[in-house]
């Protein structure tokens, strides 16, 4: 693979050039997407303790959902509205939403209010994580954009790991309550650093928003989730609130369609889907959301109510799957971005899933430790196995002008199969709990205060059982979760048939770089093409890629010289001349290096001494020249068939500006003389 972004080697003073405001705002919102990504598993350890405070067992799906379905929805209105507004206002007001909705959730008496003021934490949380990431790319240059984006993909993985640990913290030594309390004095403080710190030019960028299109959207898939959670438990299969709410998820899904087919900015456009590629990987990440979601909230009451575990431990019990979750994601990321292939992911990742889904059903109160890691372990790793390749393939499917909405529509039907994976598993949970307690306890006297329906409402009465009957109750709760697991299988089984029928196209080189911001989170992203591209353009810019980058350039350009070499002529070009010592002082790359670069190009003819400095010769200038169009070619070569006669004018733009600060950004600029001293 041919590239060539931002591989000058950084020079260690460039850290505190940075404006320090800037690196301020972005620490603030690190802090916002941390609230945000971990409000998204954080309760999920707290659960089983809810559950208990509050009653409503056969709701405790929707503590999830509601979240999830809420940030959902919102995510493509805070992202045009922000370009149209102001992000920097839209995202005061997201923290405020956000921190509003933590509080009331601490408060809560109910498991109804719980619910509703989950929802409006999830509205808030949508922007945090929407606007924390577009407001990067007001704040820095193209090429430093991988870098920070990539410390926001970090977020979402270490969210993954602490907000179990967390959860279970709070609620063993404090209670459930502080798992949304301590979002409102570290959010105060986030809320205070933006108003302070963080300048960004207002881009007015207009917009047809699709509000009818986005509430539909929404509804239908509220109506489903639904159907789901509530059909068969709270109300009948048959009933008429059950084909009421069918009725009416099929008339929004008919209305949504006539009404995307006329907005001008669809938030989902129904052409992505006479793309097969889109079409299955669009399903494929329903399916991964489902299972993955439905897991993590249902995996911690099976380890706090059948195992006894704390729900400290139990976050630590759940470690295995989000280790092998975060490996193998991160693995099969760099395996596609070198060899360019990526079929063999899908396949192997819905295989692995399905084989975790099926060990966890044959997990019981008896489960050593070790059984239940393993299988953890597995579960997780068939996930990460799929997760990081999906969001790849479809960027490489669809024309530039679609690149953005592709790649939210893809991480959308991620983020809804999580709703429906928690709705579903809940709903056979709870059916099951009540089938199997019923019938282990039929015509068996219970203390005062105890019954089947008691301890499916408050699993804290098993502890109250008479040593004799506490098996049977452990057991059904037990089965009744791990049958779950098994139900699942086939889903993530179609899955698996799915994933062989994708079709294996060459990818592109600007999208080998997979990012953790579109492949951890559950919520869409929102980008828009050209800062999908401009993201993943800055990515391949690695400090290990630079060797191998500065020699393909050479190669390309038809000389026979070390990669550093072509590196120094082209930074002789950018400013003038270089002083090597110096040089090696401000910068990454060794002396003894750099002493081999200047011995060629002088053997060569190709520079001239002045001094302690060296200057390009006649002939210099023609190879740097030569070099830079070399340059320019390969990156714009990463861009495939995006970069054809009729390509958009941003992508002109975009490569000109990253070919240009290719050899340093203008604040590394030296006086005249040298290249290599400090400014």
């Amino acid at each position: 693979m041919t590239l060539d972004t931002h591989v000058t080697a950084r020079d260690p003073k460039d850290e505190d050039q940075v404006p320090g405001s800037v690196l301020v705002s972005i620490g603030a919102l690190l802090l916002g997407l941390l609230l945000a990504a971990l409000d998204q598993t954080i309760v999920s350890t707290a659960l089983p303790t809810i559950v208990s405070d509050l009653g409503g067992l056969e709701h405790l799906s929707w503590v999830v959902t509601a979240y999830l379905l809420a940030s959902t929805a919102a995510t493509p209105l805070w992202g045009k509205l922000g370009d149209q507004y102001g992000r920097k206002r839209l995202f005061q007001i997201a923290i405020v939403i956000f921190l509003i909705g933590s509080a009331l959730c601490g408060m809560a008496q109910n498991m109804g209010e719980l619910i509703g003021f989950r929802a409006l934490q999830g509205l808030g949380g949508g922007g945090l994580i929407v606007l924390s990431m577009a407001i990067v790319g007001d704040l820095v240059p193209p090429r430093e954009r991988g870098r920070y984006q990539g410390l926001f993909g970090a977020v979402f993985g270490a969210s993954s790991v602490l907000g179990p640990l967390l959860g279970g913290l709070f609620t063993e030594h404090l209670s459930w309550r502080w798992v949304f309390y301590v979002n409102v004095p570290v959010g105060i403080v986030a809320l205070a650093v933006i108003a302070t710190s963080l300048h960004i030019p207002r881009k007015a960028a207009q917009h047809v928003i699709d509000y009818l299109g986005t509430f539909l959207i929404a509804a239908v898939a509220t109506c489903l989730v639904l159907v789901a959670s509530l059909g068969g438990t709270t109300w009948a299969w048959g009933s008429a609130q059950t084909i009421g709410l069918v009725v009416l998820g099929v008339v929004l899904a008919v209305v949504f369609v006539g009404t995307e087919r006329r907005a001008a900015e669809p938030v989902l456009p129904l052409k992505l889907f006479r793309i097969r590629t889109f079409s299955l990987a669009a399903v494929i990440s329903f399916i991964v959301g489902f299972a993955m979601f439905g897991a993590m909230t249902y995996l911690p009451t099976f380890l706090q109510v059948v195992h006894g575990v704390s729900p400290t431990m139990s976050g630590v019990y759940m470690l295995p799957m989000v280790v092998g979750l975060l490996l193998s994601s991160t693995v099969s990321g760099q395996i596609v971005s070198r060899t360019g292939r990526w079929k063999v992911f899908p396949i192997l990742g819905t295989g692995v899933t399905t084989l975790g889904l099926l060990l966890l059903h044959r997990l019981d109160e008896y489960s050593s430790t070790a059984e239940m890691s393993t299988y953890f372990f597995v579960f997780g790793l068939g996930l990460g196995l799929v997760m990081q390749v999906l969001v790849l393939i479809v960027q490489n499917a669809v024309s530039y002008e679609d690149l953005g909405v592709a790649t939210s529509g893809a991480t959308f039907f991620r983020s809804i199969g999580a709703s429906f994976g928690v709705a579903i598993f809940g709903t056979v949970f709870t059916g099951r709990l009540g089938e199997l307690l019923a019938a282990a306890f039929r015509g068996v006297r219970l203390p005062a205060g105890l019954s089947a329906d008691a301890l499916k409402a408050d699993p804290r009465g098993i502890g109250a059982l008479p040593p004799s009957l506490r098996p049977a109750a452990l057991h059904a709760f037990a089965v009744s979760i791990t049958d779950v697991f098994l139900y699942a299988a086939p889903v993530a089984l179609l899955g698996f048939v799915l994933a062989w029928f994708l079709k294996e196209d060459r990818l592109r080189g600007s999208v080998t770089a997979p990012d953790g911001t579109e492949t951890l989170a559950s919520n869409p992203v929102q980008r828009s093409s050209y800062d999908e591209v401009c993201r993943a353009l800055s990515l391949l810019g690695t400090r290990e890629g630079r060797r191998e980058a500065y020699r393909k350039v050479t190669e390309r350009a038809g000389y026979d010289l070390l990669p550093a070499a072509s590196w120094l002529l082209l930074r002789m070009r950018k400013y003038g001349s270089v002083e090597p010592g110096v040089l090696a002082e401000r910068t990454d790359v060794p002396l003894t290096v750099i002493l081999d670069a200047e011995r060629q190009i002088e053997e060569h003819g190709l520079a001239v001494r002045e001094g302690l400095d060296l200057s390009l010769s006649d002939q210099g200038r023609e190879v740097a020249e030569r070099l830079a169009r070399a340059r320019e070619e390969s990156l714009a070569e990463l861009l495939g068939d995006w970069w054809g006669p009729d390509r958009p004018t941003d992508l002109d733009r975009l490569v000109k500006e990253l070919t240009d600060e290719m050899c340093g950004s203008e604040r590394e600029q030296p006086h005249a003389g040298s290249a290599g001293r400090t400014p």
